[in-house]
């Protein structure tokens, strides 16, 4: 018999760091097909310095170095899980659906490693784990993200887009072809942040220190004229992509901190803005949608409708669809769409371990 209601645990940790987010949350499947959900506990677990520093330092790490690190992670991740479930006191769960941490994300050359995704997660949490995303998409040859739309397009399909302002910015929206097409736009938090670290901040609270600067008109420009920006989508961002192209920018200009701050803050709501039809509805999540400045000056660009939903859903909207990708890993439908990614074909991607 089909089920129709699923209990679970959605876990993601993202490019920027900010910590583990973890939500509880109940999903239903009317008899028309149509998903609903429930939001229930939730907590982002902000990363030890020293986690912090390992993760950002692991993209450089050797194989060996990365086999050993994965089990400590996988390890680390168990606490974190069954911390939440003892506290929250939460039973008769139907999975975790964890979507690990990226170390590298490569899939022009067929790479792509989310640690903490090793099957002893089952064992040492005694749940029934569903995880591993990415990794099916990019041997069907598409680029293992975003996967985050087959959720905007089952949960939030009453608005014309879908914006995500974490590490980097995603969108998602229905083509004239009812596809949906869904890319990386920009990074944003995984330079924003770096940036307000050096001016003593750990992130910039609601663009109040980019608002102080002044625009680097020629940092500006040679930001919006990276290749990327031109190239047509299924495509998508990652960490390497930040340090070589984004970074190196950054150092050689003389400007202050403050100003690059302003700078690049700039460049992403010109960024953003390009993606968007005038007088459209824009469904804003991610811890972006604090960022009020930005948020300014993205509709200073382009007349558009911002919507930011509850706090709730702004932090935690990527952990609930992440527990929706494994919902529907376990129903056998599929939760990677070949029109977002590029892969050969749609498909169930994920693994399930059972504790």
């Amino acid at each position: 018999m089909k089920q129709n209601n699923y209990h679970i645990i959605g876990v993601m940790s993202g490019t920027s760091l900010d910590g583990i987010d973890l939500v509880e949350a109940t999903f239903t499947i009317s008899e028309t097909n149509t998903w609903s959900f429930k939001m229930k506990a939730s907590k982002t677990i902000a990363y030890p310095l020293i986690w912090k520093s390992n993760l950002q330092e692991a993209i450089s790490f050797s194989e060996t170095e990365i086999l050993r690190f994965n089990k400590k992670y996988t390890q680390y991740l168990a606490e974190v899980i069954s911390s939440f479930i003892e506290k929250h006191q939460i039973k008769n769960l139907d999975a975790v659906c964890s979507h690990g941490h990226t170390i590298w994300h490569q899939p022009k050359k067929g790479l792509t490693l989310q640690i903490g995704n090793l099957p002893e997660l089952a064992t040492l949490i005694q749940q029934k784990v569903v995880c591993d995303f990415r990794v099916q998409d990019v041997e069907l040859g598409g680029n293992g993200a975003p996967l985050v739309p087959i959720g905007d397009h089952l949960l939030f399909y009453e608005y014309d887009y879908c914006l995500n302002l974490g590490g980097f910015a995603n969108v998602s929206f229905e083509n004239k072809k009812q596809k949906r097409i869904a890319y990386d736009i920009c990074p944003v938090n995984i330079v924003l942040n770096v940036l307000a670290e050096k001016l003593g901040f750990p992130y910039d609270d609601q663009g109040n220190l980019a608002r102080k600067g002044n625009l680097d008109v020629q940092l500006f420009q040679q930001l919006n004229a990276l290749k990327y920006y031109k190239e047509n989508p299924p495509k998508s961002l990652g960490l390497e992509w930040v340090q070589k192209e984004i970074f190196p920018l950054l150092e050689v200009s003389n400007s202050s901190i403050l100003d690059k701050l302003h700078t690049v803050t700039e460049h992403i709501a010109f960024q953003l803005s390009n993606q968007f039809q005038e007088n459209s509805s824009v469904f804003v999540t991610g811890g972006g949608a604090y960022n009020l400045y930005l948020l300014e000056r993205i509709q200073n660009y382009k007349k558009v409708d911002l919507v930011v939903p509850s706090e709730k859903i702004i932090e935690f909207k990527e952990a609930l669809i992440f527990g929706l990708l494994g919902v529907l890993k376990l129903e056998n439908q599929n939760n990677c769409l070949a029109s977002v990614t590029g892969a050969v074909k749609n498909h169930s991607s994920g693994r399930i371990f059972l504790s």
